[in-house]
């Protein structure tokens, strides 16, 4: 599992859990909570460079980032890990 603590969104952590190259769980806390449910049951499954590509620069509002922003930053924070 890997925690990593966004920044610039109402979410305060983002646990990610791989297995190689696959998203196994994505979690969050704090945000927007069934939004945030909703996008970790979509991407659990799937490639992590498949969905970083499709979330990666997403904002919020006027602000520079969201939540699915910072998650494709966890994601790929996850897999240098490994």
């Amino acid at each position: 599992m890997h925690t990593y603590i966004p920044k610039g969104v109402c979410s305060r952590q983002i646990d990610v859990e791989l297995d190689g190259d696959t998203i196994k769980s994505v979690q969050f806390t704090g945000g927007c909570d069934g939004n945030l449910k909703a996008i970790s049951k979509l991407v659990e499954g799937k490639d992590v460079e498949e969905i970083v590509a499709m979330m990666e620069g997403h904002t919020c509002g006027r602000r520079p980032t969201s939540c699915a922003d910072q998650m494709a930053r966890a994601l790929r924070e996850a897999r240098a890990a490994q």
